[in-house]
Parts: C-alpha cells; sequence; structure tokens
C-alpha cells in the first residue's frame, strides 16, 4: 500500500517573495496617481470656496446699487480688519459666515486645515512654530488690489470695470495679505496647486492658471484675459 506523503500548505520563501516584490511594484505604480487625485481634490475645493465668494460680491453689488466692497489695505500686511466695507467683513454673510473681525473678536478667526470657505485646503501656516501668534491674521485668498482701492474715493461699479468674464475678483494669496496683485513681492497671488493658482473673475467664473502665465511672483503680464486694472481707476499700482 503506496503511502502519499502529504505537502504542508503555504507559500515558499521564493514565492514569499515574488508577491512582496509584486506588491511593492504595484504600490510605487498606484501611489502617485492617487496623491494626484487627492490633489485634485483639494484644487476643486478650493475652485468651490472661490466660486461661493464669487457668487457673494454679485449678491452684494445687487444690495448696494452695482458697487463692490473695498479691497482692504494693499500692499501691507492686513492690520486693519474693523472696517465694514472691506471684503472681508462686508461678503460674509452672503456665504453664511461671520465678518472676519467678528471671527477673530470670538477668538475663531479661519486657520489652516479647518475646512471653511475662508480657507484652501492647500494653504500652509507661515510660521510652523508652535507657539506662533494664532491671532496673526490668515487670508487665504485675496481680493484684487486694484478693485475698489480707497485711495479710489468710492468702490467700483460692477457695471464699470469692463467684461467681468475676464476682470480678476480673488485669488488664491499668501496668509498676512487680505488684497493680492502680481508682483515679485509676498503680496503677490501664490500658486500653490503644483505650480497653478486659482483665480475668480467678477462673472463667478473661477479658472486654473500656471503662476507664471498671469504674473505669480512676477508682475503683472497684462493679459486682455486676466485682467487686474479696472479702466480709469486712479490707483497707480503696487510700487515699482
Amino acid at each position: 500500500m503506496l503511502i502519499r506523503k502529504i505537502q504542508p500548505a503555504g507559500l515558499t520563501i521564493l514565492e514569499l517573495l515574488v508577491t512582496v516584490m509584486v506588491l511593492t511594484l504595484l504600490t510605487g505604480l498606484l501611489m502617485p496617481a492617487v496623491l494626484e487625485a487627492r490633489s485634485m481634490a483639494r484644487r476643486t475645493a478650493c475652485q468651490s470656496n472661490l466660486r461661493q465668494w464669487g457668487l457673494a460680491v454679485q449678491m452684494y453689488a445687487d444690495t448696494h446699487d452695482g458697487r463692490l466692497p473695498y479691497r482692504g489695505q494693499g500692499i501691507q500686511p492686513t492690520e486693519r480688519l474693523d472696517r465694514i466695507d472691506d471684503w472681508f467683513n462686508a461678503l460674509p454673510p452672503f456665504v453664511e459666515s461671520p465678518s472676519y473681525f467678528d471671527l477673530r473678536s470670538r477668538l475663531a478667526q479661519p486657520q489652516v486645515g479647518d475646512g471653511s470657505v475662508w480657507v484652501c485646503p492647500e494653504a500652509e501656516p507661515l510660521d510652523p512654530h508652535p507657539h506662533r501668534d494664532e491671532l496673526k491674521p490668515f487670508f487665504a485668498y485675496g481680493m484684487n488690489m486694484a478693485l475698489s482701492a480707497p485711495k479710489n474715493g468710492r468702490p467700483d461699479h460692477l457695471e464699470r470695470v469692463g467684461p467681468q468674464q475676464t476682470m480678476v475678483f480673488m485669488a488664491d494669496g499668501l496668509g498676512p495679505y487680505c488684497s493680492v496683485f502680481p508682483s515679485q513681492e509676498d503680496y503677490s497671488p501664490l500658486a500653490r496647486h503644483t505650480g497653478a493658482v486659482n483665480i475668480a473673475f467678477l462673472d463667478g467664473r473661477v479658472a486654473a492658471y500656471a503662476g507664471a502665465e498671469v504674473g505669480c511672483g512676477i508682475g503683472d503680464p497684462e493679459r486682455p484675459d486676466v485682467r487686474w486694472f479696472p479702466p480709469n481707476t486712479t490707483w497707480p499700482g503696487p510700487p515699482k
């Protein structure tokens, strides 16, 4: 009578090594796609925030005889937060948020990672030090510095800024600046989305552009389809 030898179940060392190699290879192939998908989701969330602000400025103009809010301070980091006609206090009621001044008064001002309409998911804190001043003003988005500049005496009118579909209203910005303008300075729009910057136009449209194409960190490229200066403005632009 023949006795059949039963082989023990399980993988051999060679088979195990092959399996590990295959899994490692698959992980290496899939990880870039996963990271890209996450980055795209964050960019889409940022664009959604900007669309809400774009809708808010349209509703604000409808209730203020076509006038836009002021853009707040210009080339300096924002310190004056109590003016009710600056965009960050005038527009929040239209996105169901308290004004920035009220949020700050409650020690609840926007900050990185809070998931609010105020903050781009790709935004990073300016100072990684654990003991930084949490009450330092932070703006992930900035209004076009050339629109409704206080120097003009009165805010711009929605119907007098030229084609709304090409007039920049708001863009990704760097922390302390509530308004942005293409420049080599820190108040320039910030291309934080893998080299791209999200821009909201006055007609409510939002689009992504390569930072260099729209002057991020360089200066106004004076593109006819991405306009920063409204006609007849008395604001001369930032210092050269």
